[in-house]
Formats: C-alpha cells, sequence, structure tokens
C-alpha cells in the first residue's frame, strides 16, 4: 500500500507485440476491478509507449531481464519488487522467468498465474490450449475478474501528418520479421492479388518495416497503383489505418495483431510454423487459411475468401 492507502497492484507482461496487443483487454479489465488502487506494470522497453498510453496503468517498470549470471540485476530486481509492497500480481507473461520472479518475493503477494505456489493458480491445461487471450480470460476468472473484452485499440490514434488515403483501400501485410521467411507468401502472390484489387477500384496500401523494404518495393514495381507506405507507418498509425479500410490481408506478423482487434475485415495466412486456434490475431471478422507451404496457396483462394468476406460483411 502507497501513502495514500491505495493497494499496489503488479501486471507483468514483457512481450510479445502480438501477445501483448491480446493483453490490452485483460489488462483494461484489471484497471476496473481495481479501480482504486496503483497499478504498475513490469514490462520491456519496445513496449513502454503502448503501456503508458493505453491509460490502464499508474507507472511504468522496465524490466532488464538480468542474465542468469547477473547476481547484482537480480538483487536489484528482488529488492525493487520487494520494496513496493504489491498485495496482488497478475502475470500476464507466464513462463519460466516470470515463475522465477514469483520466488523472489518475500513474503509472497497474491498472484494470478501459472506459477506453482500462486494464489490464484490456473494449472490447467486449457490455459494454453488456445490464443493468449483465452487463456488470460480463464486464469483472471480465478481470480475474480469476469467480462473480459478484446481492446479495439480506440486509443492508438495516427499522426497528424498520416495523408489521407483514397477509399476504398485494402492493407496489405506481407512481410513478417527477418527470422522467420517461411512465414510469408510470396511477394509475386502480393502482387497478383493487388493487380485483381487495382482492377476492381480498390487501393492496395502495403505496410512494412524497413527491413520488409524489398519485398515490398516487388510488389510496388509490379503493381505501381499500389500505395507503398513501407517505412512511413509507426504502431499508432496502423490501427487508424484500419479503421478506414475496407479489409486487411497478410502473413502471421504482428501488425495483422494491430489491424483485426479495430473490426477491419482481415484474412491472415498461415503456413505449418504457426496454429491458428493459438496464434490467430482477435477480432469480429478475422478469416484465416493454411497451407503447410505458403508457396501453394494460390491466389485464387485468398482472392475467394475476400470476396465471399465482403459479401458477408455488406449492410
Amino acid at each position: 500500500m502507497n501513502a495514500s492507502g491505495k493497494r499496489r497492484i503488479l501486471v507483468i507482461k514483457l512481450g510479445a507485440l502480438g501477445d501483448f496487443i491480446q493483453s490490452l483487454g485483460p489488462m483494461a479489465a484489471i484497471r476496473k476491478h481495481h479501480a482504486g488502487d496503483h497499478i504498475i506494470i513490469l514490462t520491456t522497453r519496445p513496449y513502454e509507449r503502448l503501456a503508458r498510453t493505453c491509460g490502464y496503468f499508474d507507472d511504468i517498470w522496465i524490466d532488464k531481464r538480468p542474465k542468469w549470471y547477473d547476481l547484482k540485476g537480480w538483487q536489484s530486481l528482488r529488492g525493487r519488487l520487494n520494496a513496493a509492497g504489491f498485495a496482488r500480481v497478475y502475470d500476464l507473461q507466464n513462463n519460466d522467468r516470470t515463475s522465477l520472479y514469483f520466488k523472489l518475493f518475500s513474503p509472497k503477494p497474491e498472484w494470478s498465474g501459472s506459477a506453482r505456489g500462486a494464489s490464484h493458480r490456473n494449472a490447467s491445461p486449457e490455459r494454453t490450449g488456445g490464443n493468449a487471450f483465452s487463456g488470460h480470460v480463464q486464469t483472471l476468472a480465478i481470480a475474480g475478474i469476469e467480462s473480459v473484452g478484446i481492446d479495439r485499440l480506440e486509443w492508438m490514434d495516427g499522426r497528424d501528418d498520416l495523408p489521407p488515403v483514397p477509399s476504398p483501400y485494402v492493407l496489405i501485410v506481407a512481410g513478417s520479421a527477418p527470422s522467420r521467411p517461411e512465414k510469408r507468401w510470396p511477394a509475386s502472390h502480393y502482387a497478383n492479388l493487388c493487380g485483381r484489387l487495382v482492377a476492381r477500384g480498390i487501393l492496395p496500401v502495403l505496410l512494412g518495416a524497413k527491413n520488409e523494404a524489398k519485398t515490398l518495393e516487388a510488389i510496388h514495381a509490379a503493381v505501381p497503383e499500389a500505395w507503398n507506405l513501407c517505412g512511413h507507418t509507426e504502431i499508432f498509425d496502423i490501427p487508424a489505418l484500419a479503421r478506414g479500410a475496407i479489409g486487411a490481408i497478410g502473413n502471421d506478423t504482428g501488425p495483422m495483431h494491430m489491424i483485426a482487434p479495430t473490426g477491419c475485415r482481415s484474412i491472415v495466412l498461415f503456413s505449418k510454423n504457426s496454429t491458428p486456434s493459438r496464434h490467430a490475431p482477435l477480432g469480429k471478422s478475422v478469416i484465416t487459411i493454411q497451407k503447410p507451404d505458403l508457396a501453394d496457396l494460390r491466389v485464387d483462394d485468398v482472392w475467394r475468401a475476400f470476396e465471399l468476406q465482403q459479401e458477408e460483411s455488406s449492410p
């Protein structure tokens, strides 16, 4: 409890982007449940802005993630955790590292998570049987928090200097993490798809980071009518663009997790290297298509899914 008499609550969420986005709804539910308490999030530097801007926390702590041999780092973390006097901890990471963090506490606060010995432990195999969001819903229910919804990211606004995109348009997310090329549908297939969109009077808008530039440049070279925004958007621009789009088509990668929750009609392409039931983005209108090797996924199949989704969503 702090000087104002408020209980101190800790939420732990270290990454990664898709998982962090799926945790925002649970974070909002924790905020509502502890409306009068002081809530701190322990996260990592890449997610500091998300944690600060969402409005669900009173303070942000950055986890330096000490290595196993960093004795001073572990002592510092232990001292900080115990000095804070947390009444309850919500572990939304639930991995080996955060189970170690649970052991650092003396005495132990109330703990919601999967750590052995936690007061509100979720040891059910169903916790990891689906996506991260569903697991959090199950775990928070044990701690007395119900009515957990998907965060639609309405608090994420695009920059004022982002040029307006002519409607109608579809977002194209053709990249992935550089270490995961097997999660990419071929650029030539995306180019074919973009050509079909242009022929229908729909503007393809290519999104991606600078390390995906070659892929997006290849698509743009084949379909110069497309808008190539590679490297020209930041993370908070993506939901803003999604709110104006008639759809989005992309690989199993972070930006799709920021597009689908807005309600944008989304089609996500999966290879054998990830599982839709566990890794698909949240949203009210999400279609997943999976092929063991994405090179074998036909453009006709994706185009048919796009047409059906647009027809079903029409008023």
